[in-house]
């Protein structure tokens, strides 16, 4: 199979995490995306090879699913405690490390799993570099069902355009059984004043921003892959 560009730079940067960060007896956190799913046939690559004795967590049913199927010993996340490494895609990253993610609805899961990771690298092809979060994409926000819809008022009293998510003619359903509101804001400046908003709205459980969470980033493009560290 005949990779498009984009995918060849998804892939680059996906194994060069692999390659450069995960060492033997590690606990792993599996990212959720198609550029994570890289990552996830990367290490199962490697187990095979090195037989590398590797624990798993995984941020999405469906990257245990890939997890699994690619060889991986993939456990529930309370069966472990801190994660040594998590490989995990973004939908937009910034110099400073700062993300959106969640576009692929499982940014509960990765929100906690970075959380409960010492060392957070994060893969990324370079269309998803970018100088101001929010421009390019939504903000996904992941809200209880019940009275999702006065939750989406007030996201748009912060200033965005707010959408349910959809999948087909349903309402999309996340892992954790919650409906996203994908809010497009014209650039976010301050997303720590943002998140902070978001965040105190009755109904929502977690917002897409992940701020103070990333270790590294790996970017690719036609030059490599370039290694991005917090200033």
């Amino acid at each position: 199979m005949v990779l498009s560009e984009t995918d060849n730079y998804k892939k680059m940067a996906a194994e060069s995490a692999v390659n450069t960060y995960i060492e033997d007896g590690m606990t792993v956190g599996l990212g959720t995306g198609s550029t994570a799913a890289y990552a996830i046939k990367r290490l199962g690559e490697r187990v095979s090879e090195e037989e590398l004795a590797l624990t798993c967590v995984s941020t999405s049913e469906q990257s245990t699913a890939l997890g699994k199927s690619c060889g991986l010993k993939v456990v529930p996340f309370e069966d472990v405690g801190r994660i040594d490494v998590t490989i995990d895609g973004a939908d937009e990253i910034n110099l400073l490390l700062q993300l959106i993610k969640g576009l692929g609805g499982a940014l509960l899961r990765e929100k906690i799993i970075a959380a409960a990771t010492d060392f957070e690298v994060i893969i990324a092809d370079r269309s998803k570099f970018v100088d101001e979060l929010g421009f390019t994409v939504p903000l996904p926000v992941e809200v209880l069902r019940f009275g999702h819809e006065h939750t989406g008022l007030a996201l748009k009293k912060l200033g965005c355009s707010p959408k349910l998510r959809m999948n087909g003619n349903d309402v999309f359903v996340t892992d954790g059984g919650n409906y996203i509101y994908d809010c497009k804001f014209e650039g976010i400046e301050k997303p720590y004043f943002l998140e902070s908003g978001i965040n105190n709205i009755p109904g929502v459980i977690e917002n897409g921003l992940f701020l103070n969470l990333a270790s590294v980033a790996l970017i690719a493009d036609g030059n490599g892959v370039e290694t991005f560290k917090v200033p």
